[in-house]
Parts: C-alpha cells; sequence; structure tokens
C-alpha cells in the first residue's frame, strides 16, 4: 500500500468522494467492491489528520425525485436520499469533527456530479492554502472523474489515489483514468 505520509506536505488537501452506503455493495446504486476502498481512505485520513493537512468529505445528498433518477429522466436509480440510511457514510469510514462534510446533489434543476459544481469548495481550498488536492472515493468513473476534471481545470495539482476508487464499470474506469491522466492528474 501506498504510504500516505511519504507524500502529504503544507499546501496539500484530502478529498474523499462519496462513501456512502448507497454505493458501496448492498446499497441501492453499488459500485463493486466499492467498501474495499475504505482501509486505503482510512489510512490517509488519519495520517491527513496527524499532519495537520485538510481533509473533506463529499456526499449525494438528494432530495425525493431528484433530476438524477430515471423516475425523472435521469440515468441512475434513486440513491443517497436525504435523511436515509443508504446517505449516511459508511460505519467503517475514520471520521473526526476536523473533517469538512460538502454537500452535492441537493438542486431540483440538475445533477451535481462534481464536488466544485455550485458548492463553494473551490472558495474553501483557496481560504484553507490547498495547492494540491489528493483524491479518493467513488465513484472513480463518474463523481471522482468530474471532479478531478474541475480540479485541474481550476488550476490544482491533483494525485488521484488508485487504491481508494473504485469505479462502476472496469472498461469506463480504464477510460476515466486516461481522462484525468490526460488532464494532468497524477495516478498513484
Amino acid at each position: 500500500m501506498f504510504d500516505p505520509v511519504q507524500h502529504l506536505q503544507k499546501g496539500d488537501g484530502l478529498l474523499i468522494i462519496d462513501v456512502q452506503w448507497d454505493f458501496c455493495p448492498g446499497g441501492l446504486l453499488p459500485v463493486p467492491e466499492g467498501d474495499r476502498i475504505i482501509p486505503v481512505v482510512n489510512k490517509w485520513t488519519e495520517a491527513a489528520l496527524k499532519n495537520d493537512i485538510p481533509v473533506y468529505f463529499s456526499r449525494d445528498w438528494h432530495p425525493i425525485a431528484h433530476i438524477s433518477f430515471k423516475e425523472r429522466g435521469g440515468d441512475w436509480p434513486p440513491h443517497c436520499i436525504q435523511d436515509t440510511d443508504g446517505a449516511q457514510f459508511h460505519p467503517n469510514l475514520y471520521m473526526d469533527r476536523r473533517i469538512l462534510v460538502i454537500t452535492k446533489g441537493v438542486r431540483f434543476d440538475q445533477d451535481q456530479n462534481s464536488v466544485f459544481d455550485q458548492t463553494g469548495f473551490g472558495h474553501q481550498l483557496d481560504h484553507d492554502g490547498v495547492k494540491r488536492l489528493w483524491v479518493g472515493g467513488l465513484a472513480q468513473d463518474v463523481c471522482v472523474l468530474k471532479s478531478v476534471l474541475d480540479a485541474r481545470s481550476s488550476g490544482l495539482d491533483v494525485g488521484v489515489i488508485r487504491e481508494a476508487t473504485r469505479p462502476i464499470k472496469e472498461e469506463s474506469g480504464r477510460r476515466a483514468i486516461e481522462e484525468m491522466i490526460k488532464a494532468g492528474a497524477t495516478i498513484i
């Protein structure tokens, strides 16, 4: 396993995307082996906090009958509905009061796959002095991809922690990695 302590430094931030019940095995929109990333995510989270590196967890937090759901013409089955068990962070995920939670997917008129999409997250990173963002979470080929691309577009250096992410489908995961590399992200 890649040792985060060797690479975390002042000016870094750690972003963990959507490690919620519904995206793990047994959830409403499970990512294959999505729960297998949790030990890696926990190691990175604990190392970051120990070294005073800001940590951010994003979560989908959809209203009932969200526009992204198939019943409304979207691509996905209902998932991560506000205040349901499926929308909660996985119980094995290391939590700490110092972790800042970014909520997305709450708009009634559009989906928000990227943690940067109208959440103010970029402003928070500026405030925290983050220049390089380490990223993991679910799903590699949807929300991780969109967030990494937006981070690169905003001028951040990005490191994607490969062991800390899983795709919905292997082929789209491979394409997502290629797209992130093409955008200038480093895959470790």
